[in-house]
């Protein structure tokens, strides 16, 4: 019965091809955007967690900054060794806290020469990052300690400055100091923002402070938080340990910050679900307009067969077998509204992914919710037009040209 009844739905359908696919129209392009919305957020949220992964585990970055009532002209006090110190000997849930200082250099092999971020750092900051050695080695606390003149290159500094050559044991100029390359970093990508994060030269924090900056601040110290350890607990003992440090009364605003890349991660995440729900809302209306259209198209329709149907039930069918036909074939004008545009929305999607970058990350669930969803339009829209075709009376209907 049920087979038979989506023949004829089919059979109905293909009738008229132009009406249907008109009628089709609104649920197609409903479903193709709620799909692409949904499909492009998700790659969206997976390129946001891929890019704040890249930066390390369980990260928190530790930065000068102005109080809020400080003034633009307020000039914010440096991070130094001291409070680098300080955090090492108080935070017990950590694996690494290292401190950096970061600077734009033009850098020099031969002929060659390029524009890098040169970072100067020390032997924990690999963990911090996450950051693995390719090739060769990372330098050890001796030679932080001492300042010595190594240094490692990030994949894009090679391949620019060395092609398919071997950079190991090379004398890289930065600025006006020669540094001798020890390893070469494994591949980082590039950011959301568009940084490339492969373009970097990695030196000892002393021989940077001495050599390039000319002083001894620090421009940042990153913690990495151990696993299991909540982020947020060891965010408050590095406020405790800094506050104390500087000496910040009670009721005096900070002077650094901590920024938690952990809820940077999820708080983008949840603000491009937001967006992502509500834009997925607003295609939302199409699908009802599609469900206002196949109701009129299954009244128009219910109007020209009405012959048929007198027929029908002049020999013996039933009111609910005019009924389930009727609602049966606008279920599946429906959900065939359904199929195309979940193929339309993938293909939109996809091309989106390709275009922006994004991991294209479509879910199965959410096609078989909008093929479904699209299938219930039609049958609560196509249930009163059924409704007013089962009830013909079969003399009345027998009589109509």
């Amino acid at each position: 019965m049920l087979l038979e009844s989506v023949r004829l739905a089919l059979r109905s359908v293909l009738r008229n091809p132009l009406r249907s696919f008109l009628t089709l129209l609104g649920i197609v392009i409903g479903v193709a955007a709620v799909i692409a919305m949904i499909t492009i957020g998700s790659g969206t949220t997976e390129r946001v967690k891929e890019d704040i992964a890249r930066l390390g585990s369980n990260l928190l970055i530790v930065s000068a900054s102005r109080p809020a009532r400080g003034g633009a002209s307020f000039t914010p006090r440096r991070l130094d060794q001291r409070e680098l110190e300080a955090l090492r000997d108080g935070l017990t849930d950590v694996t690494a806290v290292s401190g950096t200082a970061q600077r734009q250099q033009r850098i020099v092999f031969g002929a060659q020469n390029m524009g890098a971020d040169v970072t100067g750092t020390d032997a924990q900051y690999f963990i911090a990052r996450d950051w693995n050695v390719a090739e060769g080695r990372a330098f050890g606390d001796m030679e932080g300690g001492v300042g010595g003149n190594v240094c490692l290159i990030g994949q894009t500094v090679r391949q620019e400055l060395f092609g398919n050559g071997d950079p190991l044991g090379q004398m890289l100029r930065v600025n006006r100091m020669s540094c001798e390359i020890i390893g070469v970093l494994e591949a980082k990508g590039t950011t959301g923002f568009g940084q490339d994060q492969d373009a970097t030269v990695l030196m000892p924090l002393t021989t940077f402070q001495r050599r390039i900056a000319g002083n001894r601040d620090i421009g940042a110290i990153y913690v990495s938080a151990r696993d299991g350890v909540s982020t947020e607990r060891v965010g408050a003992q590095i406020e405790d340990i800094m506050r104390q440090i500087r000496r910040i009364g009670p009721d005096q605003e900070d002077n650094f910050s901590v920024r938690d890349m952990t809820q940077i991660a999820d708080t983008m995440a949840s603000a491009t679900g937001v967006m992502t729900g509500m834009l997925s809302a607003l295609a939302g209306v199409s699908l009802l307009v599609g469900g206002i259209g196949i109701m009129n198209i299954m009244l128009v329709s219910v109007t020209e067969r009405t012959r048929e149907i007198g027929i029908r039930l002049a020999i013996g069918a039933q009111e609910r077998d005019i009924l389930w036909q009727f609602l049966v074939e606008a279920t599946v004008l429906s959900a065939l509204g359904g199929i195309f545009g979940v193929l339309f929305g993938l293909g939109i999607a996809g091309a989106a992914s390709v275009a922006l970058g994004i991991p294209f990350a479509p879910s199965l669930a959410v096609i078989a919710l909008a093929v479904g969803f699209s299938a219930l339009i039609g049958m609560v829209f196509g249930f009163f037009p059924a409704l007013r075709g089962a009830r013909l009376d079969p003399i009345d209907a027998l009589r109509h040209e």
